[in-house]
């Protein structure tokens, strides 16, 4: 995939740095995290769901004994994790070795490498396992080879399968599907809420999907609190939402919301199109004789990054929307979460917003009327193509 160059600085501090991602994610969710901080990036993490133990799951332990006492002509494995942990559940049920043996009389399908390595580790071998890792392709094969009169096994993930199990049924296929692990809502809400208000303040910059059932999680959510147009529509301008794969995303589409997604449908591929997209978006103008760069939290000036409190950066994005002109105190004033009606409140944290930035030139008061950035309109061509 291709990686923009970097400058020295930018190299130092990572190209995340000065924005914030927010992660749904239950499963690998230290993973992503780790991921997106060794980048730059500040991390809010709010489990929008909840994985319930397959041990515990009496769907699952129904389904096995179904295949154990009517065989499958085909099943079909999706995940790792979720075949793994299918095996090991019906080992904690006493079934373990039952299930192997059945698996050995059946036509086993699976959708890409890391199941068929789940799979050999298992003792077993695939009949089948497509290049393309897409459940499209398994279904093609499927509907090639014939399945009326068939009985398929499916093995659920928690994501819905769009068109895969109706396709089978019209075919003529008797479908079983088998549920690995089922998503629950979080056991403590607050990090969702919190998440969910960052979101709809624009305080974080990306927000990441890893599983379908994550992004209905947080959609259910929002209506639930009434939030639900907030977060849409932060989601359509300003925050942008970064899904792992296709299937994660129709939730979002569903709602009208276009997402970015890596060409290849993994954690590191994820964090580096954020890599691509975050920096791509952020304001860049020529300020006084220097690069600045507007980011989340942060503001890059002349490469050298510069944390700007919560305060500071609603001044500056206000200033930014006109660079040049002047704004009045009034109007800065609005634009400062929770500052009253006290225009020193503007003064106080212009101070602070100068202080952060390091170079004071770049915003300037002008007597009576406000503030403004030192805008250099000739330099406009040298920044025209960044």
């Amino acid at each position: 995939m291709y990686e923009p160059q970097q400058s020295a600085p930018e190299q130092a501090h990572g190209p995340l740095a000065g924005f914030t991602v927010g992660v749904t994610a239950a499963r690998r969710a230290d993973e992503l995290g780790a991921l997106l901080r060794r980048r730059g990036a500040a991390v809010q993490h709010a489990p929008a769901l909840r994985i319930v133990p397959l041990s515990d799951d009496s769907e699952l332990l129904a389904a096995t004994k179904e295949l154990l006492d009517h065989a499958p002509d085909v099943v079909v494995a999706t995940t790792a994790i979720g075949f793994r942990g299918w095996v090991e559940a019906a080992d904690g049920w006493g079934l373990g070795d039952a299930l192997l043996d059945r698996l050995r009389g059946v036509e086993l399908l699976a959708r890409g490498p890391k199941v068929k390595g789940a799979i050999r580790a298992a003792g077993l071998t695939e009949e089948w396992s497509p290049s393309s890792e897409s459940m499209a392709e398994v279904l093609e094969r499927l509907l090639a080879e014939g399945v009326q009169g068939r009985r398929v096994a499916v093995q659920l993930h928690g994501e819905p399968l769009p068109g895969f199990v109706e396709a089978l049924r019209e075919a003529g296929a008797e479908v079983v599907g088998v549920p690995v692990y089922r998503w629950m809502p979080p056991e403590d809400i607050g990090p969702v809420d919190r998440l969910l208000d960052a979101t709809v303040a624009r305080s974080v910059d990306a927000l990441t999907f890893t599983s379908a059932p994550a992004a209905v999680s947080l959609l259910n959510r929002a209506e639930e609190r009434g939030l639900l147009p907030e977060l849409l529509a932060a989601l359509h301008h300003d925050v942008v939402p970064a899904c792992v794969g296709p299937v994660t995303a129709l939730p979002l589409q569903a709602h009208g919301v276009d997402t970015v997604q890596p060409e290849r449908f993994r954690l590191g591929p994820l964090v580096q199109l954020l890599c691509q997209e975050l920096p791509s978006r952020a304001r860049t103008l020529p300020v006084a004789g220097h690069r600045v760069e507007i980011r989340g939290h942060a503001v890059l000036v002349d490469g050298a990054l510069r944390p700007v409190p919560p305060a500071g950066m609603a001044l500056l994005r206000s200033l930014a929307r006109r660079p040049g002109w002047v704004v009045a105190r009034a109007e800065l004033l609005r634009a400062l979460p929770g500052a009253g009606r006290d225009e020193h409140a503007v003064e106080t944290a212009m101070a602070r917003l100068r202080s952060a930035l390091g170079t004071p030139k770049l915003i300037q008061t002008v007597v009576k009327r406000g503030y403004r950035l030192a805008l250099d309109p000739a330099a406009d061509a040298k920044y025209a193509d960044d």
